[in-house]
């Protein structure tokens, strides 16, 4: 009877253990996601905390500067926008009127500064051209060499 008890208790205290160390940590490492609405209406909470935001990049707001890699644009949902500030090369499908998510906080200047950016697409691929090209035809291409 001793033996079950022991092992018991061993079982309970390491379940206790491996609870209190994933709740000690966890509000550490959460992200939320939130749009610029949320994000907004989130008041003083949201600056300097890490967030992901999710929404459109803004037509005619994309300002990328090849020599310093600084990386400006607006993110927007139907109601809000919120400008986005980043450093380093955008993704090669980053362009005007598709989905975005970015991480990274929000500072007491209104902008939202951006350590990482993601660039939403679909799974379905499209052959560049002309959407009714021979798939016989383009075989070709992937066994053709250079």
């Amino acid at each position: 009877m001793n033996l079950k008890i022991a092992i018991a208790s061993v079982l309970v205290l390491s379940l206790l253990g491996l609870i209190g160390i994933s709740i000690s940590n966890l509000g550490d490492n959460l992200v939320y996601y939130w749009t610029p609405t949320e994000l907004k209406a989130a008041g003083d909470t949201a600056y300097d905390a890490d967030v992901r935001l999710g929404g459109m990049v803004k037509a005619g707001t994309i300002d990328w500067n090849k020599d310093t890699q600084a990386l400006k644009f607006t993110v927007y949902t139907g109601e809000d926008e919120v400008a986005v500030h980043g450093e380093g090369m955008p993704p090669q499908m980053f362009r005007e009127g598709i989905g975005v998510v970015v991480e990274g906080q929000l500072g007491k200047d209104g902008v939202f500064h951006s350590d990482r950016l993601l660039v939403k697409h679909d799974n379905e691929y499209r052959a560049p051209g002309d959407e009714r090209a021979d798939v016989a035809e383009m075989a070709k291409t992937l066994s053709e060499s250079p």
